[in-house]
This record gives structure tokens, sequence and C-alpha cells, in this order.
């Protein structure tokens, strides 16, 4: 058995420490009062059977409340008394270095929680120490300087999570959209050198990762771009082949028809996108961003995007390449083609690509395909969308389609009317037109539902009262969020704000008007409304009694954001927040403030934003139609998903899938495995056992339990992670049962 040490390393449970740390507080007390050594013992064993049966890995605080509970159990008062005031004063003692150790910790590589965090971050590598290093102190900030302490208090006892507290020290934003058709048809600025207009499909392509690099590094939270801004730049290059294959035709003096001299322009044309498209996936693979990691990128792929019918084939063209070469994969060190984290595609369903007699539809079959073996892409329904998203003037079903930031967070529909007056100065802005690229979400702060529901007891009068409280707590802490971004200078980052990326302000120019109006959105974030809804009701929220009280959960926070937009011209949006990390904070604290309640507190994890629990049976249709109502009541963003095994060899039960995706829910993806053994070159699914109360990844050939040599991939919480999880998304992750 484990145990996690203050500043976040893991060592070997020793009861013996606490059979020690009893019996200096027993012999500063009167001898009449004093336990014997067998009261002490029981102390003792009792602690240790309850962190046997905990659930997850205790902390050293946590265990510390144990043995205090064991003392006053005995009636030694006094002692119990001695013992919380040698904590205290402990305490007191560490708080002046607590971020001075738990920097060095990071650094010697045995910080359990910072380890995993980030299931995209390699924690050895010098980079991502670095950056965790500053995140350390932004937290310290943080915590210290710029947050109420009720706020504070509130996130370290996971009542709510303020995300990315270790960027919070500087004035950065989360995600946003990039406005790359304007950056490469207009020119931009990187490193302080001129970019301008490319005269060919792959210098777009080039030029498109250093963007992706240099937002990144800008930034914490996900980027998307678009395909269809990089469709204009074949047909540049078309032409341009075609003038040079026919001045070497003349060279040589050959004669050939044109049929024949259009069928070779294309071949090279084809040519030219493959070496496009693979710039793109490897450069954002390899590349490594200031925060040590490869961009958290998102490319999306919209036949009805394009402005033209000939842009439409061409951009089928990229999507067809970048569909190819995301099956194929990348080769990892050892030499074999293995699934990439990034970049993420979402695929568009759309009439012109879902039917066999539609012209795209052998795209999708390929698109299938690829998510069959490499779990990407995604999918958005144009026909759900288009009935959701309305900007001001649309009507249900004639609204907009476009991607979310990163992995589920959409911005809100353009209610300025006219493409926000173009406050962001672009030069390609239409008035009249809807404005998405270049707009941008402020941050996240996640409300713990389970949690209001056990502070409860279960009474319903408390329970709404005490949620309004929390969300109270929750809009203060965002505007701290919104206060922070207040006042910022383009100058922090002159790829986002000066040279087209999000906007083109002056020098100098604060950012101030586009944190108002709609432009950016800020993102209310809820996690656990099943675990919430079970302690409530006593039944899972797809059962027909408790449903209608999740969907009223779901409602009172629009009603809500709402509320604080016509307040403050803001747009809080509700965000079905992907936890990773955060989901075993948040079992963890509720294990520990309220024990352990079967179907509620019982697991190292909570659930995912409005999820039904991955242990739950259900077919994966019943499932996505279920989840598609509350879809529509989290319009900051959501994802669904299904469960599947191997689906490579039933590619049409895949199509089956994206069809009902089309016709009844927004946003969707496909989860399979993708895993492979660097000692033995097994392919198949790397397991997860237990040892020593640890869970584990274990090649079910040769046993091999190195990390470093086993290559594993899972839809994390949107994203695909590939660096592994903690002890609380790993026991998520085991749990999963197949939808399909």
């Amino acid at each position: 058995m484990r145990i996690i040490k203050r500043n976040g390393s893991e060592v070997t449970f020793d009861v013996q420490k606490i059979i020690v740390a009893i019996q200096k507080a027993n012999v500063t007390v009167d001898p009449k009062r004093r336990l014997s050594q067998a009261q002490i013992d029981d102390c003792a064993t009792a602690v240790e059977a309850e962190c046997e049966v905990c659930g997850h890995t205790p902390t050293v605080e946590e265990v510390q409340d144990m043995v205090e509970v064991q003392i006053m159990a005995k009636g030694a008062f006094t002692v119990a008394k001695n013992y919380i005031t040698y904590r205290y004063v402990q305490s007191l003692k560490r708080q002046t270095n607590t971020t001075d150790n738990r920097i060095l910790s990071l650094i010697e590589c045995n910080n359990e929680d910072v380890k995993q965090e980030n299931s995209n971050k390699n924690p050895t590598v010098n980079s991502v120490q670095r950056d965790y290093m500053a995140g350390e102190v932004s937290k310290d900030l943080a915590m210290r300087l710029f947050l109420p302490q009720d706020v504070v208090e509130a996130h370290e006892e996971g009542i709510i999570h303020f995300h990315d507290a270790d960027y919070f020290a500087q004035h950065m934003h989360n995600c946003d959209l990039v406005n790359l058709d304007d950056m490469l048809q207009n020119g931009t600025v990187i490193s302080g050198t001129l970019i301008e207009k490319p005269h060919s499909f792959s210098t777009a392509c080039n030029i498109a990762t250093q963007i992706i690099a240099q937002v990144a590094s800008s930034q914490y939270g996900g980027q998307s771009i678009s395909l269809t801004h990089l469709a204009p730049f074949v047909d540049v290059s078309r032409k341009r082949i075609h003038k040079e294959l026919k001045r070497e035709l003349e060279k040589i003096h050959v004669d050939i028809s044109a049929e024949q001299l259009a069928s070779l322009v294309e071949e090279r044309v084809r040519d030219e996108i493959k070496r496009g498209v693979q710039t793109i996936q490897y450069q954002v693979v390899t590349l490594m961003t200031t925060n040590g990691q490869a961009p958290f990128v998102t490319v999306f792929m919209y036949l009805n995007e394009a402005q033209s019918e000939q842009e439409k084939k061409d951009l089928a063209l990229i999507i067809e390449e970048t569909l190819k070469q995301r099956f194929e994969g990348v080769k990892n060190e050892a030499g074999v083609w293995v699934t990439p984290a990034f970049p993420k595609l979402i695929y568009v369903l759309e009439p012109d690509n879902l039917t066999p007699d539609a012209p795209y539809y052998y795209l999708t079959q390929l698109a299938a395909k690829c998510t069959a073996r490499r779990m990407v892409p995604d999918y958005i329904s144009e026909k759900k969308m288009r009935e959701y998203k309305l900007s001001k003037g649309e009507t249900e079903g004639n609204g907009d389609c476009y991607t979310c930031m990163g992995c589920r967070s959409f911005l809100t529909p353009d209610r300025s009317g006219n493409g926000y007056d173009n406050v962001q100065r672009a030069k390609n802005y239409k008035p009249g037109k809807p404005v998405y690229y270049g707009r941008f979400n402020q941050g996240v702060v996640t409300i713990n539902l389970p949690d209001v529901a056990l502070s409860s007891g279960g009474d319903m009068k408390a329970f709404w009262e005490l949620f309004d409280e929390r969300l109270d707590l929750c809009y203060r802490a965002l505007m701290c969020r919104h206060n922070r971004l207040k006042g910022t200078i383009s100058d922090a980052a002159p790829i986002l704000w000066q040279y087209g990326a999000l906007a083109r302000l002056d020098k100098g120019e604060v950012i101030d008007s586009l944190l108002y109006g709609g432009y950016s959105t800020i993102s209310l974030g809820y996690a656990g409304l099943y675990e919430c809804v079970r302690y409530m009701t006593g039944a899972s929220h797809t059962d027909e009694v408790a449903t209608p009280f999740a969907l009223s959960i779901m409602q009172h926070m629009n009603d809500k954001c709402t509320e604080w937009k016509e307040a403050t011209n803001i747009d809080f949006s509700l965000y079905g927040t992907p936890l990773e990390s955060t989901t075993y904070k948040f079992a963890k604290s509720l294990q520990r403030r309220f024990g352990i309640i079967e179907g509620v507190t019982d697991k190292g994890y909570i659930t995912n934003s409005y999820h039904v629990h991955v242990s739950e049976k259900i077919d994966a249709f019943t499932k996505l139609k279920f989840e598609s109502e509350f879809q529509r009541l989290s319009p900051g963003g959501a994802i669904s998903y299904v469960e599947v095994p191997n689906m490579q060899g039933n590619l049409d039960a895949v199509m089956s899938v994206l069809q009902f995706i089309y016709d009844n829910i927004m946003y969707a993806e496909l989860n399979t495995k993708s895993d492979y053994c660097q000692e033995c070159g097994f392919d198949g699914e790397i397991r997860i056992v237990e040892d020593d109360h640890k869970l584990v990844w274990e090649c079910p050939k040769c046993g091999n339990r190195d990390q470093s040599k086993l290559n594993v991939a899972r839809r994390t919480c949107g994203y695909i992670g590939t660096q592994f999880w903690n002890q609380g998304r790993t026991e998520e992750i085991r749990d999963r049962v197949l939808h399909l």
C-alpha cells in the first residue's frame, strides 16, 4: 500500500510511523490519561485497515485525520488534543516552504500529482519541468495574492475547481479558434519577421504549423484551425505547377494534349498536398512549445465551409490525405506505427458525404476506417448543430456550423448581427456574416455537483439553496478570471492580439473590447451530474424517475449563466468540464468529507459532465440519444462518446453509428484502443492490473510494466492521452464498459 506525502511524492505505507506519532503525543500527558501500548497498536491497526478500503491512495493529511478519530474513540482526549496541536505547529512551519518542496519534488520526478496531471506531458523532460516550476510559483501567487480566500478554500477542498491556476499569474486566456484565413491571405508576423501570403500549398502548411506553435506558446488551452483556410492554396499551387510543367515540356520540345497536361498537373498537385499534410502532422507531433508539450490543436474538416465548388473539391483532396496519413499513424522510437495524440481531427457529417449516392461519401468511409484504428476523427452533425447554434436572426435548422476550441469548448453564437462590427479588426471581415474565427474563451471554473448534493444531506430545499450559494462562488471566481484579463496589452502576445490569430490591435492597446458583447466567452464548468442525481434520488439520471431532476439541474445552471450575462454583458456559458486529473481530486475530496457512499463516492473518480456512468450497461444508440438532451443544455462545451471494441473488421457498424450521430446528436466520438508493447511487439489492448493497491499498466503477452516501453493511447477527456494518467483516471478507464 502507498501513501502520498505533502510534496506529492508517493512512499510505501509504514504503520510503525503512526505508532511512533501516537507515542510522542502520549508521553506528553499525565500517565493516568495515557493510552496503553495495546491501545496505540489498536489505533494504528484500525487506521491501516481504513486506508486499505478507502478506494484511493491516501494522503498524509487524510491518515492523520484518521489517527485523531481513533485516539478520540479510545477516550484519550488529552492525547488527541496534543496530537492536533503538534500537527498545527508543524503545519505553520511548512507554510514557509510548501512551494519550494513541491518544486524540488517535481525536479526529482517523485511528485505523483504533478507527474500525472497531464496525460500529454512527459514530466522527466526539462522543458516540462520548467513549465511546472513556473506553474507552482503561479499557483502560489494566485492562492496567496490574486484570489479571495473563500475561493481558495473552496478550490482546495474540492468544492469547486479553479482551472489552470498554474497560468493565472500571467495575463493568459484559455482556448480559441485561430483566424488562419486572415493570417495566410493577408500576412502575419512571427518572431518579428513579416510573413506574406504564401505562393503554394506546401508553404501555407509550413506557415500554419509555425502559427500553431506560436499560438500554443501564448495561451494555456487548445486551439482549432480549419483545413478550409488552406484549400485556396491548392489552386495557387495548381496554377504554378501548370506554368512550370508547360515550360518544362516546351524546353524539351514535347507536345502533349491538354488532357494529358491536366492529368500530370493533378498528379503533382496531389503530391504537394501529401507533403503539405505530412508537414502539419509531423510538425505538430514533434513541436515542443514553451510549456513543454505538443500543441493542443484541433483540425476541422467541413466541406460546406468552402467558398466555391473548386475550393470544395480541393478541400476534399486535403481531407482525404489527412485521413490517410492519420490512419497510417506515426512511427515510435522503435519504428512501429502508433497512434499520435495530435492533431485532434473533427469531421463534419453533412448531406454531401452521408449516403452512398453522395459525392463525398468515400471520405466518410475513409473517416470511419480511420476512427476504427486511430480513434479520430470525431464527428459533428451539421444537421443538429444548425438546429442548436443560432446567430442573431437565424432560425432553427438554418443556424451555424463551426468547430469547437480544442476538445469540446464551443463559442456562443454570434449575437451581434454584424460580426461584432469587426472589433477584432480582421482583414477578412465580411459585414453581416457571423464571426467565429478569431474568438476565444477567457477561462473556466467548475462546480463539484456531488459535493452540493452530499452537503445538502439529501434535502431538496437545502440542495437548491446550497446550489445557488456555490454558483455564486463560481461566478465570483469567474469574474476573477475576467478581471485578470482586463487591461492586458496586446504586446503580451503579439501573434494573438496584433498579428491576426485573434485580432489586429495596435501595439500598446488593451484587449478589453474583446472581453465583452459575446466576442469571447467564459465558462461555468460542471462535473459529476450522475453522482449528484444518484445521491438525491437513489437512481441513475438515465432512470425516468431521475431524468427530470437531472435536466432541471442543467437548466438552472443555464439560467444562472443568462442572469450573469445580462448583468455584465459577458457571455457566460455552461461547459461540460473534461476532467482529467481533477476527477481524482474531486473524488478524494468527497471521500474525505463524506466517507464512502456506495454508487456515489466509492470510486477514485467522478463522472465527467453529464455522461452516463462509465460502468453502466447501455447500448451505443440509447446512450447517444439520451445524452443529446443534455448536450443541448451544455452550450459552452460538450462531447459524447461510445466505447467500442476493435471495429476495423466491421466498418458497416461504424457507418451506422455515424448515420445515427448525424440524425440525433451534435458532437460525438468513438473510443477504441490503440496500444503497443515495445518489449514483445504486442499490439492488442494493454491491460490495467492491481499491484499492492495501485493500478498499473501491463502487457498481457510478456508482463512488461515499464511505462517508458509501452505505447498506450486512450481517450482521456476529449483529447487522446499518451503519457498515462493518475490513479483516479486509470480506474475510470478500467471500469469502462463497451456500448457496441
